[in-house]
């Protein structure tokens, strides 16, 4: 295994570099993007509920069939039926290819099946289509991560910490993954 994600880490540190740095560059629904530039205020009491708003737009294909997918493939997630999940998100994905939480969909159910490739891939699609989504840049994280490519996951973290910079979970990641590459222990 060691071998296949030395091959795959520069590959993946690509995908981050070049997304994030994108960024400002991409053309984002109005919404999604004000919630996004509002979630960069250092004085915001409320982060949470501006997280969940920006979930909520990214949500929205444009289309009931598409939401309806989006909306099976996740509740297929949530109750472990990983191949159910990804069927219904294939079809998403399939019938909407410019939709990117399809994308990042199917991408946890791959990771929660254990497929870490197809995962990767469509994390990759994912920050193609929205370079400023943290969740994706978060699930990269930890898939890096878990597969011992440290430095690498730090970095995920870190973009979607410049991103997010409310969330706790991406700052523990990023301590832990910091004094992990250090060589320091905790």
């Amino acid at each position: 295994m060691g071998t296949r994600w030395n091959i795959l880490n520069p590959l993946v540190t690509a995908i981050c570099a070049a997304f994030c740095l994108s960024a400002a560059a991409w053309a984002e629904d109005d919404r999604a993007g004000a919630l996004l530039d509002e979630l960069q205020r250092p004085d915001l009491p409320n982060w949470k509920q501006v997280e969940r708003e920006i979930w909520d737009e990214w949500a929205k294909s444009g289309s009931p069939s598409m939401d309806l997918l989006l909306k099976r493939g996740r509740e297929a997630i949530t109750a472990g039926a990983f191949e159910t999940a990804i069927a219904h998100l294939t079809a998403l994905t399939d019938h909407a290819p410019d939709f990117a939480e399809g994308y990042n969909a199917r991408a946890l159910a791959y990771f929660r099946a254990g497929l870490y490739g197809p995962a990767i891939a469509d994390l990759a699609r994912t920050l193609e289509l929205n370079p400023r989504h943290f969740g994706a840049l978060s699930g990269l994280g930890a898939i890096l991560e878990e597969t011992g490519q440290l430095e690498a996951a730090r970095d995920a973290y870190l973009a979607a910490r410049a991103i997010h910079p409310h969330d706790p979970d991406l700052e523990g990641a990023v301590e832990r993954l910091e004094l992990l590459t250090s060589g320091r222990t905790l």
